[in-house]
């Protein structure tokens, strides 16, 4: 029996395996570190008076770089839905049923995935560059060194200040892709408006926004903490800190999706969508 468990210890293993082990045990280091930096930066949320004031200067500066785009996104989005809805229903009859469609899709699913991968592409890389910049300059060591957990300092208010501006930008996506979807479905259709309120109230319920709300949040502090983990890890050099923001705006985006279906899935086992 010895001689046979001998044998086979001793039998050569595929060469596939090693560079194989190498990555799987990669990423989970990779995705340890994540959930590290992240539990490390949520802990100390109770401490607030310690990182209010970069809290607001976060949140101002996130809002100022995605603000904008938002809203040049959010208006052609809307009047595409619409545009494209009101082609279809209009073969049926059904042309009141545009402003139904236009709230119902942009509440449930395109604002709060809009405003997220806002967030994680110019929110997200600006903070990327930022950490990654600190840690090639050693400022990371630096504050080690100085007895301040750069976590705590870095990533809190951070992680606060792009899931409050999450759910801030979501809400104006609503508004400014509602307003779309009127102009195409009201002043190009020539739907009337009360007709589309109405149905756009018809479908909606207050589950549905709040659930949409806390996505946005959910969704906003799934991408800065990517973006912090990217920083934080980078290599070292320009070309690290480049790669780093790259990095963070994928995975971010990878995480958002898969963050999405889950929680849709749950938000419709629990509150069934209106008939």
């Amino acid at each position: 029996m010895n001689a046979a468990v001998e044998t086979r210890l001793r039998r050569p293993r595929p060469a596939w395996t090693g560079p194989l082990r190498r990555f799987l045990f990669g990423w989970l280091e990779q995705a340890g570190l994540l959930f590290a930096i992240t539990l490390e930066g949520f802990r100390k949320t109770w401490d607030v008076r310690r990182w209010w004031a970069e809290w607001i200067e976060q949140c101002w500066f996130i809002a100022r770089v995605t603000t904008l785009p938002v809203m040049l996104i959010a208006l052609p989005l809307g009047g595409t839905i619409a545009l494209q809805v009101g082609q279809i229903v209009r073969q049926i009859g059904a042309e009141s049923g545009t402003g139904a469609t236009v709230v119902q899709a942009l509440v449930t699913q395109v604002a709060p995935m809009a405003a997220a991968l806002l967030i994680s592409g110019a929110g997200g890389s600006a903070i990327t560059s930022d950490i990654g910049s600190r840690r090639i300059r050693d400022e990371l060591d630096a504050m080690e060194v100085m007895g301040i957990n750069p976590v705590h300092r870095l990533v809190t208010p951070r992680l606060w200040a792009a899931s409050t501006v999450g759910v801030m930008l979501c809400s104006l996506i609503i508004l400014a892709g509602i307003a779309g979807g009127f102009f195409f479905n009201v002043v190009r259709e020539g739907v009337t408006p009360g007709s589309y309120f109405d149905g756009a109230t018809s479908l909606l319920q207050l589950s549905d926004l709040l659930i949409t709300l806390f996505k946005a949040w959910v969704f906003g502090f799934i991408a800065a903490a990517v973006a912090c983990w990217k920083g934080m890890t980078c290599r070292y050099g320009a070309s690290g800190v480049g790669r780093a923001v790259n990095q963070s705006a994928v995975v971010a985006a990878m995480l958002v999706f898969a963050a999405n279906y889950v929680l849709s899935t749950l938000a419709y086992s629990l509150f069934p969508p209106r008939i």
